[in-house]
């Protein structure tokens, strides 16, 4: 008895598997569109352990999703809107190619529109989910927020990204649950703890944007419309739990404010109340206004297999946090036209500070530079034309510093003209035995509380040492030369002759060709290790080629000299036979 034939690649892991070009026929999709669903489903290709066999025995290289995947996305309500999407661009096209003015305008107001809450909900089932992938988010649309309106992407697009990146900011502002920050080439990368999760964006320079050519933004802009909805989740959340008004109003401009007219609504939706929230430097209004007297602190008792010791450093770590919140207190900051503006009253809001500038720079300035309480002047210019004496003029990268080490740093090293001290990475964390860069020892001992040792008292110690050394070294001499002025008078009045010697010196000659061709070699050196890894890869591999070729032709001329050798002997053993 012989069971039923399994045919080849109908079974096993070749049905596991699916091409794309499969899938996107499956769900009668475009591959635009099939992309687009992909990235806001998060589905993404797998490759198959024995391709050959999932291609039914061809190398042709392809692209291989899940066949659960793609049964997934057969009932995404996404799906049946993109299919109405494109209905509704065909009748549009035939309308206007019509001149039907009055079902383009119908048309128009019925427009498909798709939301994907649902799709933030099953992926990410509770809310700590969602602030644990927030950083992508951030990152995205801090980022989109500074393109340039050219038309790559809509301007819509661009509003609603920073509309969401000054909201999370005014949040951490409100909180102060921010940690640690680091000026790099990319951009300023921030560090916050929200709920216990330690988020961490980049937010890039304000430079003049310049789009690159070889970046796909229609997939840039599908992160960017699934990351916007996460992100505007996220912030309503969070405000709730401050008791914030959410959108954000300024203090005493609520919705809960019962006077408004219809002219406050209006003005609260201006362009400028929106430049004015986004100054940073008004506080926020509250569902339920803050009582100025004390809260009673909640007690503290250990968790379940935590001992004493722990929770001793768990005390500790939040004594230093609430420190380092009140870092700015009581200080008073004016900014220049020439810095940062917006990350250094960022940074200063977060720490308890007060920040202006000038009202011709920018709107939501709180008192002028006349102020006579300012009392840091932070200033990016090598000189200043009027300065008053009861203020510092430091420049900006004190200010980041100062939050990165916890504490106050001396503002000697950061005036004005001066050349700034290396800004350190407050994210490399140095273990035992590495290399620890001696501004980084004078800053852990500036943290613990010791003062570390001026270089102004080691150069008196050492030009002392020095004097008493010079000192002795001239008792010395003067001895030496009054014993020999002694012997040379005890000669001389024996009549006998003085003996003097000299010594020529020796004239170093320097090799001059030598020295440039050190100094060429070292260049050379320096420059092929400064190389990327990309650049460095391709030197290496041109270099090789060189010396293959060096190799060969060698070769070849020893063999041309052997070959003649050999020749020149038979010719010589011939003439001789």
């Amino acid at each position: 008895m012989g069971g039923l034939q399994k045919k080849k690649y109908e079974s096993g892991s070749a049905t596991n598997y699916v091409s794309r070009n499969k899938a996107r026929k499956k769900l009668s999709l475009s591959l635009a569109d099939f992309r687009r669903l992909c990235i806001l489903k998060g589905i993404y290709p797998h490759e198959p352990k024995h391709k050959k066999k999932v291609n039914k025995g061809s190398t042709a290289p392809r692209t291989f999703y899940l066949l659960k995947d793609i049964r997934f996305l057969l009932h995404e309500p996404v799906v049946g809107k993109f299919r109405e999407y494109k209905i509704f661009v065909r009748k549009l096209r035939k309308a206007y190619g019509k001149a039907e003015w009055s079902g383009v305008k119908r048309m128009k107001e019925n427009k498909p529109v798709y939301k994907l809450d649902h799709i933030i909900k099953e992926r990410y089932p509770t809310f700590i989910d969602a602030l644990r992938d927030v950083d992508d988010a951030l990152s995205m649309c801090f980022l989109f927020s500074t393109f340039a309106r050219t038309g790559k992407c809509h301007v819509q697009t661009i509003q609603l990204c920073r509309r969401l990146g000054v909201e999370w900011m005014n949040y951490i502002i409100d909180l102060r649950s921010l940690r640690k920050v680091f000026l790099s080439i990319k951009g300023i990368y921030y560090q916050a703890e929200v709920l216990g999760q330690t988020i961490t964006w980049i937010v890039p320079y304000q430079f003049a944007h310049d789009h690159p050519t070889d970046v796909d933004y229609r997939v840039m802009a599908t992160f960017t419309e699934l990351y916007t909805t996460l992100l505007g989740f996220v912030n309503f959340r969070l405000y709730q739990t401050l008791n914030l008004v959410y959108p954000p109003k300024l203090d005493g401009q609520g919705e809960f404010n019962l006077k408004s007219t219809c002219e406050e609504d209006y003005a609260l939706e201006s362009e400028s109340y929106s430049e004015k929230l986004s100054a940073l430097s008004a506080s926020l209004a509250r569902t339920v206004p803050l009582v100025e007297d004390e809260e009673a602190e909640p007690d503290h008792f250990p968790a379940e297999g935590e001992d004493l010791e722990t929770m001793e450093a768990r005390e500790k770590i939040e004594l230093e946090q609430n420190k380092q919140k009140k870092l700015f207190e009581g200080l008073k900051f004016f900014l220049n036209r020439e810095v940062p503006r917006e990350s250094l009253a960022f940074l200063i809001r977060c720490f308890g500070g007060q920040v202006s500038w000038d009202k011709s720079l920018c709107i939501g300035s709180t008192y002028d530079e006349t102020d006579e309480m300012i009392t840091h002047h932070i200033v990016d210019r090598p000189t200043i034309n009027k300065q008053y004496i009861n203020r510092y003029y430091i420049q900006p990268q004190w200010v980041y510093d100062c939050v990165n080490a916890k504490i106050l740093l001396p503002v000697e090293e950061y005036f004005l003209g001066v050349t700034l001290p290396p800004h350190l990475s407050p994210f490399v964390e140095e273990s035992e035995g590495d290399y620890v860069p001696p501004e980084k020892l004078k800053l852990l001992a500036l943290q613990r509380g010791e003062k570390p040792r001026e270089e102004t008292e080691e150069e008196e110690e050492e030009d002392e040492d020095d004097e008493e050394e010079d000192d002795q070294s001239e008792e010395e001499d003067e001895s030496e030369d009054e014993a020999n002025l002694a012997e040379m008078e005890e000669k001389r009045a024996q009549g006998k002759r003085l003996s003097v010697k000299v010594t020529p010196g020796k004239v170093k000659q320097e090799n001059r060709m030598r020295t440039e061709q050190e100094e060429k070699a070292e260049e050379k050196r320096l420059a092929i290790m400064m190389m990327k890894k990309k650049e460095k890869y391709l030197y290496d591999k041109i270099m090789f080629g060189k010396k293959r070729n060096v190799r060969e032709v060698s070769l070849l001329r020893n063999r041309c000299h052997f070959t003649i050798v050999c020749a020149f002997f038979c010719k010589f053993k011939n003439t001789i036979e």
